[in-house]
């Protein structure tokens, strides 16, 4: 048996940063198929802090950077902003 931690995290990138930070695809992905987008984002960020004692003003302004940072690369990639990206944007602002 492995002598390490239950749980192992692998970083094929190597990046070393907060881990506030991975949440934002996390909270995104697939958040604007939900019938309540906003109760799933509350209930998400909520179990992020809870179970893996994330800050949760960390975990909000990481996503938020995130949303605008994905909508902002479409934009570039195709002059059309992702509605997307900026509606999530809007959701996470509101929390």
């Amino acid at each position: 048996m492995a002598e390490r931690e239950p749980w192992l995290a692998v970083d094929p990138k190597g990046m070393i940063g907060e881990a506030e930070y991975e949440a934002g695809a996390f909270l995104r992905n697939r958040l604007l198929t939900e019938d309540n987008p906003e109760r799933i984002l509350e209930r998400q960020t909520d179990q992020l802090v809870e179970e893996l004692g994330f800050d949760r003003e960390r975990i909000l302004g990481w996503s938020l950077a995130q949303a605008v940072l994905a909508a902002w690369w479409n934009f570039e990639d195709s002059e059309q902003v992702w509605d997307e990206a900026i509606a999530c944007a809007e959701l996470i602002a509101d929390l």
